[in-house]
């Protein structure tokens, strides 16, 4: 037995084309309602897919916010000015064409997890699961993430969000928990796909897990859910919005971090840390220091070091963000000086300890010492096999190292070139 629900309605929904253009541009449902002469309701209740009928409606918000018609299925008035139009359209594009549609990919992984991202009915040919059991079920599912067991948790997360969706459609009370759950696992899809180099469905991902965010209330859940997203922003070299979008939600949910919970803390300053990785992967040393400083303030307050997505932010976490931004930006020497002292620290998330030592390899590598690079690559191998051995940018870091190294003076690069596939 199935049923279809308007939860499973075309992810491109008026609704949704209307929230993910006012995220982008940075700014709130207040904001975008008082310039229409709304209630922040009335925008919340669109963006929610309630009154997006009234096409007079859709009308002045698509000239608010840079929404070409055609997004919503309509033709543009008979009097608007076409270079008006493209120019609207042209800036939407810039911020939003990401977002809107998802890049073409070839799927990497297991047609059931894909599956599972895309708008369909839901399987209520069984009694719902009980909220404690699918919470046990997730931080399980995090764990194997944060152990990098992929091949584990590409098989778990399926019927993880098949159970989850089952009992979310089923009326219960405790509906904006279950939804937060929700978004928590979809967040997690999107971690797994971007480390498979999968930006097409990690963006299919991105738009669920919104969504569920949103529907949760729950400012964690939401913190984590705009990380994700900026993550997979600047993935693609939309790094602006994804910065726009920290910067925006970030500026919402500050402020007396001595009042706040651990839990509070740990997303928020885990969603900073993605700002200093968006903002190092542009260029913009401003920001990505602003970014850094800001996540070492909330750090202050909260020391988390634990496989789950609201509990594993630290002054540590802070200083290997600070490692990965140097290198980032070419500043290998700073890089390596600041990995110094954490290469003897007790990281107890692997595919943190791996990251660290990936990046002490691209410092190497920027130094074209290669054999070092290599004995880097090592050791990051040795802390988490399954995340360097899966992931394309080490790939891609090992295939450039055995370009440049041309005369073979390195052979123990060849033997790693070989154990991973890489050609030379």
């Amino acid at each position: 037995m199935s049923r279809t629900t308007s939860r499973d309605t075309a992810v491109l929904s008026p609704g949704e084309v209307i929230r993910r253009a006012r995220v982008l541009s940075g700014r709130s449902q207040t904001d975008v309602a008082s310039e229409l002469g709304y209630h922040q309701s009335k925008i919340s209740r669109l963006e929610s897919g309630k009154g997006t009928q009234d096409i007079e409606v859709l009308r002045a918000v698509a000239a608010v916010l840079g929404i070409p018609l055609a997004s919503f299925g309509l033709a543009p008035p008979a009097h608007t000015d076409s270079r008006m139009d493209d120019m609207h359209r042209r800036n939407f594009l810039a911020a939003s064409a990401a977002a809107l549609a998802a890049p073409v990919s070839h799927p990497r992984v297991a047609k059931d997890l894909v599956r599972e991202l895309l708008p369909g009915p839901v399987r209520l040919d069984q009694a719902p699961l009980s909220t404690a059991v699918l919470s046990a079920r997730l931080s399980q599912a995090r764990r194997c993430f944060y152990s990098c067991r992929y091949a584990e948790l590409e098989a778990k997360l399926p019927q993880l969000i098949a159970d989850l969706r089952s009992a979310q459609h089923a009326d219960r009370a405790d509906d904006h928990a279950l939804s937060g759950m929700l978004a928590t696992a979809y967040q997690t899809a999107v971690s797994l796909l971007l480390k498979l180099g999968d930006h097409g469905n990690a963006w299919l991902a991105v738009g669920r897990a919104m969504t569920e965010a949103e529907r949760s209330c729950d400012p964690v859940v939401l913190a984590s859910s705009v990380r994700v997203q900026a993550h997979v922003l600047a993935r693609d070299r939309h790094t602006a919005p994804a910065i726009n979008l920290i910067r925006h939600t970030a500026d919402q949910l500050a402020g007396r971090y001595d009042k706040r919970s651990p839990g509070y803390l740990a997303a928020f300053g885990l969603m900073l840390l993605r700002g200093v990785t968006a903002a190092s992967a542009g260029g913009d040393r401003a920001k990505a220091g602003e970014f850094l400083a800001e996540a070492r303030d909330v750090a202050r307050y909260v020391d988390l070091d634990g496989p789950e997505s609201w509990a594993n932010f630290s002054p540590t976490n802070v200083a290997l963000h600070g490692v990965s931004s140097a290198v980032a930006l070419g500043d290998a020497g700073v890089a390596l000086a600041d990995a110094q002292p954490l290469m003897r620290r007790r990281i107890p998330v692997p595919e943190r300890r791996a990251a660290l030592w990936v990046d002490a390899a691209r410092a190497h590598s920027q130094q074209g010492k290669l054999a070092e690079a290599v004995q880097a690559l090592r050791i990051a191998d040795g802390c988490a096999s399954e995340d360097v051995r899966r992931r394309p940018s080490v790939l891609d870091l090992v295939g450039d190292m055995a370009a440049r190294d041309r005369r073979g003076s390195v052979p123990e690069l060849r033997r790693l070139c070989q154990e991973l596939g890489v050609p030379i």
